[in-house]
């Protein structure tokens, strides 16, 4: 099959491109640094010529409601359009599980994003994954001020973005795929707690505090199992410590 991946450069993306390669698909790569822009439509219509799915793991520039929301709708709608061109059969979009919960911040702008692809002609697979293991460092450079590191508190199940890779390629060939998958970790973990075991795998002198910030409209959500995959979600290893320790 020729699959466009779009995000090919991004944390989940370039996974996606290398899973579908290793199992010999042509893989479009669908980035600003191939020459493709999304949001323009710089290069769509050339890179979807023959392609048989897209699959949508592309990100904006910034997490903020509106600035996402703009960025996910006009994408979307720029792949639509050229995929309708082109004769794309389907297409796998890659969000967060709990979204739909979502009051608002950046995961409205996912619920905006899920609802720009169902509105298409094109059929589609939404796969909801659980907040991926790279986003523990994030999170701790993010809220670190002095020698505290402020972490939202959030039940989750962390994922590896390999895993995720691997669903959205199995999604993006089979032949009938459901409209709604979710994928998350093996098991249910504590933000606060992981942080903290990367912060000592690091040698950081750092204490790490939970927190629920009232600027947050999900800090409820996170903090009280909102983000955590229902009783059919694809679970899939390794476990955040088994990756930590990998990656070291």
């Amino acid at each position: 099959m020729k699959i466009a991946v779009a995000g090919a450069t991004g944390r989940v993306g370039r996974h996606i491109a290398e899973v579908l390669t290793e199992r010999g698909h042509e893989v479009v790569c669908i980035a600003r640094s191939t020459g493709v822009d999304v949001i323009s439509g710089a290069g769509l219509d050339a890179a979807l010529t023959g392609v048989d799915v897209i699959v949508d793991a592309a990100t904006g520039p910034s997490p903020e409601e509106q600035p996402a929301t703009e960025f996910f709708v006009t994408a979307a709608h720029n792949m639509q359009e050229a995929g309708v061109r082109s004769g794309v059969q389907r297409a796998v979009v890659v969000s967060i599980i709990g979204t739909d919960k979502s009051a608002g911040g950046y995961g409205a702008a996912k619920i905006a994003h899920e609802r720009a692809w169902r509105g298409a002609p094109i059929p589609v697979t939404v796969l909801r994954a659980a907040q991926f293991h790279e986003f523990v460092g994030l999170l701790v450079d993010w809220g670190t001020q002095g020698d505290v590191a402020y972490v939202p508190e959030m039940r989750t199940q962390l994922v590896a973005a390999r895993a995720v890779a691997e669903e959205a390629a199995d999604l993006a060939t089979m032949p009938n795929p459901p409209e709604l998958q979710e994928i998350a970790g093996p098991r249910e973990e504590s933000m606060v707690a992981m942080a903290t075991l990367l912060a000592v795998r690091r040698g950081l002198a750092l204490k790490v505090q939970g927190v629920r910030s009232p600027s947050d409209p999900d800090a409820e959500l996170q903090a009280n199992g909102g983000l955590l995959p229902g009783p059919e979600a694809v679970l899939a290893g390794p476990t955040y410590e088994q990756w930590l320790a990998a990656s070291a």
